[in-house]
């Protein structure tokens, strides 16, 4: 097909394309263009094949020295079977490595695909929302500030439209587009007008248009052969793992040298003393704990989901932990977004309005006079001035709430959207903006061409001359202007949201001056918004875990004030700031202010920004909730950037870290309580496989130095790293949320992850680790023989291992009293794990792979016991931290 679309007209477009600009396309047809053409999507770079990630885990110079060790001991003659199962047991580590690896990325990949952009289509002549992977050539698109370009598309409609381009031509100024030009075929890629390429954000007005090209096809496509897409860095957990993970590796690798050299000396067998020094090395060197962060992370932003937040990238779940100040937005975010007009003003009375959401059932109901014409014709204004969608047979909207409630005013007025578009049709518009607080459209009436403007009472109120009156315009006297902005406030002290309407005449087109002035002010309209029951309670666990909650909103002061009281975020008589006290003061003013005000009324994105620096200034850590275009810079100043997810432009929610998908305040709240839950459970993960490994350590360390025989062989050494790894640490990233979680202080996001009790905590448990299994191994030496002596010394190691992670359950003393068995998955590991021990111990075979003998009875009670002195030992070891975890609630 020629894709110069831009050297033909709409119609030509339309034809070419096989689809129609009223209905779009049929759900069959774009079914199987979609199957013809392929998903929408740009081919991203392939994939690690299963063969790469293989031979990855074997770069590794340890297990590379470890094979190399095993070969060495066949040639020696007598290590065949050692060899061939420490091969085995490097095998099932590989597996799990890779598992664990795939499992991760699939998790991240599904997130990616969660968080992807929507596009507005018609498709059998309905508008709907589908995936942007799912647009086909010949859809009809509509476009609105904020949306990003889905495909290649020719503009069939324009109404002010600018877009962004800069991803695709490096031009930095918005491109403003038209439908009707027609371009010459040499007209380069940045001077086509006429079309708007795939990636690209409309940054003002709105626009219709048809898709020509999708996916490797589009503009973007042609540019990059293969997408490589930039993968998501390292967290900085992520980092400081993998640092802690090198720093303790190097102390392992020199320990082991020096368990080696000590051997050397005391003349003992070279190539078991080869083995089990590095077999200890692999065992010891903590490199797992990144991986397993990286898994636990992954996991746990997929449980996120199922509380309404997705979240885009990994290093939010760290700083959610840290989070001290939320500001957030009042507008379906701490209220229900579920507006319904309830009361109408004209000039001189107020008018009851029954029904209740999005039903079109309900009228506007006149006490002791008739209703005013004025009520009419703001209906009419409402109607036009307007680009929501509604659907009145399946109470179906789309596009803004607010506006979405005029249309449902309307039609309960018998002001129907499809009957006023098609009789006064829109021939120019002025987008909202949140300086003017105002939008306005240019339709065609009788003959002229009438302005309709709503927006802001204030700001309505400011620039009318004139007021309708029944049928008749008067002069807006001094008098009747006191009166409005009185009432403004009146409806706002009630926490009505509040809205205005005027209108201007033109006699032609060419009169249009688009200045919203001299305008003709009609009347008022009331609509509620109801604060969301949970968000209280939400908001008091934010105030008891740290968290100071401000609200930050375009709304009239008195409006934010009376839902904040309601809500708690603010005492009676405590300061409101609007935007006008916002311009009249320095920086270093706000900084002390945003210390004890807690809502910002009347606010542009402008203040927004400085809002969140003042707080940050402070050393706070804040997170930033946005939906309109104009938010990205604030969402992305503040630590954590949240979008809404369903009045969330795509611009916000490209620029935000997370998104909530229900717009709930709630949520936000839960997400905090899941990262401080993730965190703490990578802690206890971190804190319990550094004890096991150092403990190993000081097991053969301590066993050299008081000329003792190997405790531990080669292969037990590779066997406890593997069942230890694998298992238990896997399901303590599992634990569900500690009580009192979200009644600690928020985390110091400088602290190190081995913090004080970290250190301590693992030093002693490891030290109960070594003394017990060094006990039953001296035991066993001095009273049976060395066979028997290494098989209690494994397995008191072993079973000390595993109890011992029901222990690192918590980092507080709770004597096990804190809901042992909770965690299913623990319990299911353990199950397994002392399955396999069991076999390893009692089965014949495996007995031999592994060099341990049947443990008789008593030999079993006495390392029972010893592993019940090291569980005990572990526990009480908690004791003995210094006080650094807050346990008390937080005011």
């Amino acid at each position: 097909m020629n894709q110069e679309f831009y050297t033909k007209d709409t119609r030509q477009s339309l034809q070419e394309l096989k689809t129609n600009e009223n209905t779009g396309l049929s759900a069959l047809e774009a079914k199987k263009r979609l199957e013809e053409n392929g998903a929408n999507r740009l081919q991203s770079a392939k994939k690690k094949s299963l063969f790469v990630r293989i031979m990855a885990q074997f770069k590794d110079f340890l297990v590379i020295i470890l094979i190399v060790a095993a070969v060495i001991s066949v040639i020696a003659g007598d290590g065949l079977k050692d060899a061939i199962l420490i091969i085995g047991i490097l095998l099932v580590n590989m597996i799990i490595s890779i598992t664990q690896e795939s499992r991760a990325d699939n998790a991240l990949e599904e997130l990616k695909n969660m968080s992807s952009p929507k596009a507005k289509v018609k498709r059998d002549g309905q508008v709907d929302k589908v995936d942007s992977s799912e647009v086909v050539v010949g859809d009809i698109i509509i476009l609105d500030a904020g949306d990003y370009i889905p495909a290649d598309v020719r503009i069939i409609e324009s109404m002010n439209l600018r877009v962004d381009e800069s991803a695709l031509t490096g031009e930095s100024m918005s491109v403003t587009k038209y439908a009707d030009v027609i371009l010459d075929k040499e007209t380069s890629l940045g001077d086509r007008v006429n079309l708007a390429s795939m990636g690209t954000i409309v940054t003002y007005g709105r626009g219709v248009g048809v898709v020509y090209a999708t996916g490797m096809n589009t503009e973007m496509g042609k540019i990059a052969t293969i997408l490589n897409e930039t993968q998501e860095a390292s967290t900085p957990l992520q980092i400081k793992l993998n640092a802690m993970a090198k720093a303790l590796g190097i102390i392992c690798i020199i320990t082991c040298l020096v368990i080696f050299g000590i051997g050397f000396l005391h003349g003992m067998d070279l190539i078991e003393m080869l083995m089990v020094s590095v077999s200890l090395a692999v065992a010891a060197v903590p490199e797992g704990a990144a991986i397993v962060a990286t898994v636990i992370l992954a996991i746990g932003v997929q449980k996120m989901v199922k509380s309404n937040v997705i979240v885009k990238r990994l290093r939010v779940v760290e700083t959610l932990g840290s989070t001290t100040v939320i500001c957030s937005d009042k507008t379906g975010t701490l209220t229900q977004n579920k507006m319904t007009v309830i009361k109408v003003f004209d000039v001189e009375n107020a008018y009851e309005v029954t029904g209740t959401g999005y039903s079109a059932d309900g009228e506007v109901v006149a006490e002791n006079t008739p209703i005013s014409k004025n009520i009419s014709l703001m209906a009419e204004i409402a109607v036009l001035c307007n680009d929501a969608i509604y659907d009145k047979e399946t109470v179906k909207i789309i596009g803004d709430p607010t506006e979405a409630a005029m249309l449902v005013f309307g039609v309960k007025l018998g002001k129907e959207r499809q009957e006023l578009d098609s009789r006064c049709k829109r021939v120019q518009e002025i987008p909202f903006d949140s300086e003017r607080k105002l939008m306005s459209t240019y339709n065609l009436k009788g003959g002229k061409v009438v302005m309709n403007t709503k927006g802001a009472p204030d700001a309505i109120i400011k620039r009318s001359s004139r007021v309708y009156l029944n049928g008749e315009i008067v002069t807006m006297t001094e008098e009747i202007r006191q009166k409005l902005i009185a009432k403004n406030e009146q409806f706002a002290a009630l926490a009505f949201r509040v809205l205005a309407f005027a209108y201007k005449e033109y006699k032609n087109e060419e009169e249009i001056d688009n200045l919203e002035e001299n305008l003709i002010y009609v009347g008022m309209m009331c609509m509620i918004d109801p604060p969301r029951e949970e968000v209280k309670d939400s908001i008091a666990t934010c105030h008891g875990a740290g968290i100071n909650v401000k609200m930050i909103t375009g709304d009239h002061k008195i409006t934010a004030q009376a839902i904040a009281t309601t809500l708690g975020i603010m005492q009676e008589g405590e300061e409101v700031l609007d935007g006008n006290d916002l311009n009249n003061l320095t920086d270093d003013e706000l900084t002390e202010k945003v210390k004890n005000v807690n809502v910002f009324a009347r606010v542009s994105p402008e203040h927004k920004v400085r809002i969140v620096d003042a707080v940050k200034s402070s050393g706070n850590i804040v997170a930033m909730t946005g939906d309109g275009v104009n938010d990205a810079p604030s969402l992305k100043k503040a630590d954590i950037g949240i979008a809404m997810g369903i009045t969330g432009t795509d611009v916000s929610k490209e620029a935000a870290d997370m998104i909530l998908t229900d717009d709930n305040f709630v949520s936000i709240t839960k997400a905090v309580e899941q990262g401080r839950t993730i965190y703490s459970n990578i802690r206890k993960v971190t804190s319990y496989l550094l004890s096991c490994n150092i403990g190993e350590i000081l097991i053969i360390l301590v066993a050299i130095l008081l000329g003792l025989p190997v405790p531990l062989v080669a292969t037990q050494l590779l066997f406890v790293n593997l069942l230890t790894d694998a298992f238990p640490a896997f399901a303590l990233g599992m634990e569900k949320k500690e009580s009192g979680i979200m009644k600690k202080k928020p985390r110091d996001p400088k602290e190190t992850i081995i913090n004080k009790n970290m250190q301590t905590l693992v030093i002693l448990r490891a030290i109960f680790l070594c003394a017990g299994s060094l006990s039953a191994f001296i035991f066993g030496l001095n009273v049976y023989d060395y066979n028997v002596a290494i098989s209690m010394c494994f397995f008191t190691l072993v079973a000390s291992e595993l109890i011992v992670s029901y222990s690192s359950k918590t980092e507080t003393f709770a004597g096990f009293t804190r809901k042992l068995f909770s965690n299913k998955f623990l319990n299911i590991s353990m199950s397994l794990s002392f399955g396999i021990l069991v076999a390893v111990m009692y089965v014949p075979f495996l007995s031999n792979l592994f060099n341990t003998v049947p443990l008789s009875l008593v030999q079993l009670g006495i390392c029972l016991g010893l592993v019940f002195i090291v569980v005990l030992g572990s526990e009480f070891s908690k004791k003995l931290m210094p006080k650094n975890i807050e346990k008390s609630t937080v005011n």
